[in-house]
């Protein structure tokens, strides 16, 4: 396993999303948002399954790995073509700006972590690996009630409150510093001399947290963009 390899294997990752996006976000623009919703959905469930199945059992990555890209780009091309529809009057470049503060945030958090200012010590992996469960715990718990028919107000995309915003920036938070444990693993695993099929594992994690984070940021925008 090397850095400079778990690197490419992302950018080739980064490449199948940005074409799945390219294409279901090209779908909704042409006036086909069903085909484009059931990909989106295809994106969603077999993003899950090939994320579990990766986690599970590294060994599969180099197989699944760019599968997974793909389908998130799947996902991402349709929730972003959603949101710039409902938001082309208020908040015209929604997406770009989201886009951009995604790699503005991830380049920064990179430059941090490369001169140490924040450093991946035993204790910071244990804040954020628990801030980060709470956080999965908390979106699971919420995704059961719904089913149940009970909605959490403050967590919806069109709310635009302070605890709202205040939420949103603190998930932004934990998702960016996510960044700084997936480096850290990139670069233990290349010091340990890990086997080469952890440089497709190691950069399936990088997508997973970039993904998350653009979510996470897209969904801050918009709250904003409610109080215009």
């Amino acid at each position: 396993m090397s850095v400079r390899g778990t690197m490419n294997k992302f950018g080739f990752m980064l490449l199948m999303l940005i074409g799945a996006a390219t294409y279901t976000w090209n779908l909704y623009q042409t006036g086909n948002p069903g085909q484009m919703q059931t990909l989106m959905m295809v994106g969603i469930f077999g993003g899950m399954i090939a994320a579990f199945a990766i986690i599970f059992k590294p060994t599969w990555a180099p197989y699944i790995a760019p599968a997974y890209g793909l389908l998130e780009g799947l996902f991402i091309g349709g929730i972003s073509a959603v949101m710039n529809d409902m938001f082309q009057k208020s908040y015209p470049g929604l997406i770009m700006q989201a886009v951009g503060l995604t790699f503005g945030v991830a380049i920064a958090m990179f430059l941090l972590y490369n001169f140490r200012v924040i450093r991946a010590t035993e204790k910071f992996k244990s804040i954020i690996f628990s801030a980060t469960l709470g956080i999965a715990i908390f979106y699971g718990l919420t995704m059961l009630l719904r089913l149940f028919g009970v909605q959490i107000d403050f967590i919806s995309v069109g709310n635009n409150s302070t605890l709202a915003i205040g939420i949103s920036l603190f998930v932004v938070a934990i998702a960016a510093l996510n960044l700084i444990m997936d480096f850290d693993m990139i670069e233990k695993g290349a010091e340990a001399g890990a086997p080469k099929f952890m440089e497709w594992y190691g950069a399936f994690g990088l997508m997973v947290t970039i993904v998350w984070l653009y979510i996470e940021i897209l969904k801050l925008l918009s709250r904003f963009a409610k109080r215009n």
